[in-house]
């Protein structure tokens, strides 16, 4: 079938070139008929070819298998050749949300699932520790309306006067709501004390 292809794509060169040669229309139309011709065996035999490879592959025992019964790991006919790929996973980055009125920006640290909680200077350098409390006075704590003070992506809540809070951005937040979203007590101002004291009466 090459063998005959070629064969016409060299008679409609020849006729072409005799045709553009003598200005004879007929060998020019005849060239072209060639070429035509060779077209569509050339189709043809593809076509074939194609239809041979889908109705036999090739097994593991070397033999051929019928593609009605695919060998394991083979692809179906008329689906491509191989495994089918997989797709490859986005990975997505995770946001923790902010909390707060105002699409505010009060979000407390939050440590990595495998390392422990931060405790002051084990996460930041210049972080005070907290401040010690039994768990009633972080209940009694926890349910009071006076207002701390936060600094943005930083563990710890802090009086005003915290000299900690120095050069740092920071906003007032009411110290339930800061004990709610995570905060603890600064150990250097020890807010925690100080609201406890002034709610005992005198």
């Amino acid at each position: 079938m090459i063998v005959a292809n070629l064969l016409l794509i060299l008679v409609a060169l020849v006729l072409l070139v005799l045709g553009l040669a003598s200005g004879s229309s007929l060998m020019l139309i005849i060239s072209i008929a060639a070429s035509l011709l060779a077209a569509v065996a050339l189709v043809a035999g593809a076509r074939q070819a194609a239809a041979n490879r889908a109705t036999a592959t090739p097994g593991r025992s070397g033999q051929w298998e019928s593609a009605a019964t695919p060998a394991a790991g083979t692809a179906a006919p008329g689906a491509p050749y191989g495994p089918p790929l997989a797709e490859p996973e986005i990975p997505v980055q995770h946001v923790p949300p902010t909390v707060g009125t105002g699409g505010g920006w009060r979000q407390p640290p939050a440590p990595p699932a495998d390392e422990p909680s931060p405790s002051g200077a084990e996460a930041y350098d210049d972080e005070p520790d907290a401040e010690p409390m039994t768990p009633a006075e972080a209940l009694l704590v926890a349910g009071l309306p006076d207002e701390v003070r936060v600094v943005d992506g930083r563990p710890r809540y802090h009086r005003a006067d915290c000299a900690h809070l120095v050069g740092r951005e920071h906003e007032p937040l009411p110290v339930a709501e800061a004990v709610e979203l995570g905060f603890s007590p600064c150990a250097h101002c020890a807010p925690a004390t100080a609201l406890l004291t002034d709610q005992r009466p005198s």
